[in-house]
């Protein structure tokens, strides 16, 4: 089977993610909300807007309607391009040809080398598309109803960009980065690497025959593993998003800020969305970029056979 090229696994893998986040966005905006709640406070009696996954579907639905479910949609599409289109579509023609450098066989799946791959061209995607999650994380913390954290309208995704522009230039556009290249990098390097082995132990084993089936079921492997590993860089790269003052210094003291003022269990404020989110994200992302693979390979070899290809 032919190798895509690195355009073609660019847009193959971007064209997947964008289909997935359609499904995923309402969830995501429900785990941004849930992250922001009680943020720097103490255990009190105080009651909580969002209370369960459910509830808050229902209630933002209720109040906001389907505008407020899929808040921060527009530059989603865009983040998940920018993210999607490095992390997923660039990684298998990387660690092809890092294998081939190292030499290894390029179709022989290399731990070292995937989890290697994986985390860089994550960490690359986290930095393109930084801005962007900036900009949807705050359209996403945003409610007209229920103010939770630092609230920030932005009228679309351009007046976003200008007004942030206009508070600090290129600072302000990658206010939180290095949060956001340590989750990316923590969820990459177990995502590829995992949805990949847990392929090929189905496929070794004859399991279930090689098609959709198989990428489901590899996919929801992968996606726990992304939920555990990456939801306390989650956390804090929202917080860190979403301050428009200097709440948080960086990083490592929103990590301190967070733990000493709400338990260290606070780390995993949103796990049940943030699962339901990566979960169902990870295996529509993985399953559908096989076929969107497919379909750019079919292109670029001007429409010869596959086997053939």
């Amino acid at each position: 089977m032919a190798e895509l090229s690195a355009i073609g696994g660019f847009v193959a893998g971007a064209s997947a993610a964008c289909m997935a986040v359609v499904c995923t966005n309402p969830i995501e905006v429900i785990k941004t909300r849930v992250q922001l709640q009680g943020e720097l406070m103490a255990k009190s009696n105080a009651p909580r807007v969002y209370t369960g996954l459910w509830q808050s579907l229902k209630l933002v639905g209720h109040y906001e309607g389907i505008r407020g479910l899929q808040r921060g949609l527009g530059p989603a599409f865009i983040y998940q391009t920018c993210l999607n289109g490095t992390r997923v579509g660039l990684y298998e023609p990387i660690r092809r040809r890092t294998n081939d450098l190292m030499g290894y066989d390029p179709n022989k799946q290399v731990y070292g080398v995937s989890i290697f791959v994986a985390t860089v061209t994550g960490m690359a995607g986290a930095i393109f598309g930084s801005p962007l999650f900036l900009i949807k994380t705050r359209m996403q913390s945003y409610s007209p109803v229920f103010a939770i954290g630092q609230q920030t309208q932005y009228r679309n995704t351009w007046h976003a960009l200008k007004a942030l522009w206009s508070e600090g230039g290129v600072g302000a556009l990658y206010r939180g980065c290095g949060a956001a290249v340590l989750r990316t990098g923590a969820g990459s390097s177990v995502q590829l690497p995992i949805y990949t082995a847990a392929k090929h132990f189905i496929e070794n084993r004859k399991l279930m025959p090689d098609g959709p089936p198989t990428h489901l079921s590899a996919s929801v492997v992968s996606g726990l593993g992304v939920a555990v590993v990456m939801n306390p860089f989650d956390v804090v790269m929202t917080r860190i998003y979403n301050q428009k003052g200097s709440m948080y210094k960086g990083v490592f003291d929103c990590f301190y800020k967070t733990v000493a003022f709400e338990g260290p269990t606070a780390l995993y404020k949103g796990f049940v969305a943030q699962g339901l989110r990566v979960g169902p994200h990870t295996v529509l992302v993985l399953t559908f970029h096989e076929q969107t693979s497919r379909a750019v390979r079919w292109f670029e070899n001007r429409g010869k056979p596959l086997a053939a290809a």
